[in-house]
Order: structure tokens, then C-alpha cells, then sequence
């Protein structure tokens, strides 16, 4: 590639990306995967989606009001709520970007496969991985939820105004 313009091997539309999730809730590891992707994106919607194979803590109205309220002065987030196919929200909203943390070997697998169906789908679709932090690589919502069950500090897993509301719901 010696020679080439690299700005113009980024696929279309590079500057927007989806990071789809359940947030349920939203933890110090979805927010720093949101702030090192604003690193390379100019905007980033956090997609809201019900997981049939998950329990929710959450409605789903709780999480799009917390997140939006966690992300009200950036300008460049974006929150919605989809309950249909990644890649049909992606198609409609002209997104071929799709961000994805990975946090152990077993989440690669999954997300690997979810990729190479996406992509089976929708051609343009691309998917960007980012490792977790270290400090958050044992993060996730289900651990948050399990602490909240047996009456645990959840403050150094979730900003202070999550685990006020959080607590309030035990």
C-alpha cells in the first residue's frame, strides 16, 4: 500500500458507527468502549435493544433515560432503541460501522460469529472490535446486577447518578 492515500481505503460513512447493546445497566466499561470509539468516530449511536436470552433489571425506557441523562452533554452520542435486526437499523440509518467490546477469549468467539452472519447480510456492514481496559475486562452488566441482588456497592462499577437510581430499585 506504499503510496496510497490510506483515506480512502475507509469504507463509506466510516465517521458514524452503532454500538448496539442490552446496557441494562450502563457500566464504567460501556462508557470507556464509548469514549475511546469518539477517538476515531465522530458519532456514535448507543443502540438500546431488548436480548431475548437475558433477564432485564431494566425496562428499557429506564435504560435509554439513564443513558441519555449520563450522555447529555456530548453532542456526538446519540441513544436509540431498536428491537429488530442490527443490520436493518444499520441499513435505514446509513451506518455500516458496528463497534464491539471484547473482553475475554469466549466473547471474540460469539462476536465473531455475529460479525460474519452480519456481514452475510449486509455486505457493507464492518465491525470494529475493542479490547476492554484492564480494569474493566471483568465488567459486565450481569455482575452488576448479581451485586445490586445481594445488596453490594456497585459505585466502583457504575457512575455515582447510575448507582443512586440503581439502589433505589432493589
Amino acid at each position: 500500500m506504499e503510496g496510497q492515500n490510506l483515506a480512502s481505503c475507509k469504507p463509506k460513512n466510516s465517521k458514524r458507527a452503532v454500538y448496539p447493546g442490552s446496557f441494562d445497566p450502563l457500566t464504567f466499561g460501556h462508557i470507556d468502549l464509548i469514549e475511546r470509539s469518539l477517538g476515531i468516530f465522530d458519532e456514535i449511536t448507543i443502540l438500546i435493544a431488548e436480548n431475548r436470552k437475558k433477564s432485564c433489571f431494566l425496562s428499557t425506557k429506564e435504560r435509554i433515560t439513564i443513558t441519555k441523562e449520563y450522555f447529555k452533554e456530548n453532542p456526538r452520542i446519540k441513544v436509540e432503541t431498536w428491537n429488530e435486526l442490527l443490520i436493518d437499523y444499520m441499513k435505514e440509518n446509513n451506518i455500516p460501522v458496528c463497534i464491539r467490546g471484547l473482553r475475554v477469549l469466549s466473547d471474540f468467539e460469539n462476536e465473531f460469529q455475529m460479525a460474519i452472519t452480519n456481514k452475510q447480510l449486509y455486505p457493507d456492514f464492518e465491525v470494529v472490535f475493542f479490547m476492554s481496559s484492564i480494569r474493566h475486562s471483568n465488567l459486565s452488566s450481569s455482575i452488576v446486577k448479581e451485586i445490586i441482588h445481594f445488596n453490594g456497592d456497585i459505585r466502583l462499577f457504575v457512575p455515582k447518578q447510575i448507582a443512586e437510581y440503581l439502589e433505589t430499585r432493589k
